[in-house]
């Protein structure tokens, strides 16, 4: 194979991705992964509810991985894909920003999703620290803290009972949100959540850190830590490109719908993480890499076998 051809093009190098170069180059496949370098969770001081890796600095995970994928002969590239074709026989060209043309057997989508937070000041300045969103990932670090719910969407309500757990100490500032319903209302009320009407202005910042949420109208609610919904918007610009059609999420936005191991609607390509998994958190998104590589050379494996009966039959 020529310097530019592959078995699979991996686009995205985050967990998901890397992952799925792995698993397909232990099983000797050419494998390179295009990576723009744009990791979600670089803001981030660690990533949790990883096993064996607890707290451990996403970006240093991600150079772990990118050293394990080398090992087994994964190229790695750090380049973005802007266009993407597939030709009659059925192979994948894909264009980077440079000009160059990677052409591969097949494709797996890992290029993840990009937050869009809410445009009030202080939100972005401080998101990865905090300002966070998910329990999962850091509500753990901010238990029992003063802790602030910036309604945004309906499902803030569902955030709030979710921070409640962690913290005696919660307010739900409904800035944005519908009203709120009376078996919700009752829900918050029982929890001891205090809720904050009108629009917030800003976030008050103090030595790095939130310290308070500030009203329209001036008025300020101490708080050790923000809640925001951000808005996720995948990276599937070449997915469309490719023929591929997005799904609504039952959560809003949308996302690269698969089946069963990350195959798409478009033959020959697979989606991983975030792109395919709006919820996917880093060790969900390592799991579906594994099983999209796999799936890809399974499906590698059984166009091989269909060639090789072709070829003897012609020689016969």
């Amino acid at each position: 194979m020529s310097s530019n051809t592959f078995d699979v093009a991996i686009v995205g190098g985050g967990p998901a991705g890397l992952s799925a170069a792995t698993t397909l180059a232990r099983s000797l496949r050419s494998v390179v992964v295009l990576d723009a370098g744009q990791p979600r969770n670089a803001p981030a001081g660690h990533a949790h509810n990883v096993l064996g890796h607890e707290g451990i600095p996403p970006l240093e995970l991600l150079e772990k991985g990118r050293a394990e994928a080398r090992g087994y002969g994964v190229e790695i590239r750090a380049a973005e894909v802007v266009d993407g074709t597939r030709s009659d026989s059925g192979r994948f060209d894909l264009t980077l920003g440079d000009g160059t043309v990677i052409t591969t057997r097949r494709v797996v989508l890992a290029s993840g999703l990009v937050d869009e937070l809410p445009e009030v000041p202080g939100v972005q300045e401080l998101w990865g620290s905090s300002v966070l969103h998910c329990p999962y990932c850091h509500g753990y670090e901010v238990r029992g803290r003063r802790i602030g719910v910036l309604g945004t969407s309906p499902m803030s309500v569902h955030q709030t009972l979710m921070f409640r757990q962690l913290s005696d100490d919660v307010t739900l500032f409904t800035h944005t949100i519908p009203e709120i319903g009376d078996e919700e209302a009752e829900q918050l009320s029982a929890l001891g959540v205090t809720v904050v009407d009108g629009l917030v202005d800003h976030l008050a910042i103090a030595d790095g850190a939130v310290r308070a949420v500030v009203l329209a109208d001036g008025s300020e609610v101490e708080r050790e830590a923000v809640v925001v919904a951000p808005r996720f918007v995948v990276r599937s610009e070449l997915f469309t490109r490719l023929g591929g059609t997005l799904a609504d999420h039952p959560m809003g936005g949308q996302y690269v719908a698969t089946g069963p191991m990350g195959m798409t609607d478009v033959p020959g390509v697979w989606a991983a993480g975030n792109v395919a998994d709006l919820a996917a958190t880093v060790a969900v998104s390592m799991g579906a890499g594994v099983s999209a590589g796999a799936a890809v050379n399974a499906d590698l494996i059984s166009e091989d076998a269909r060639a090789a009966v072709e070829s003897r039959r012609v020689r016969a």
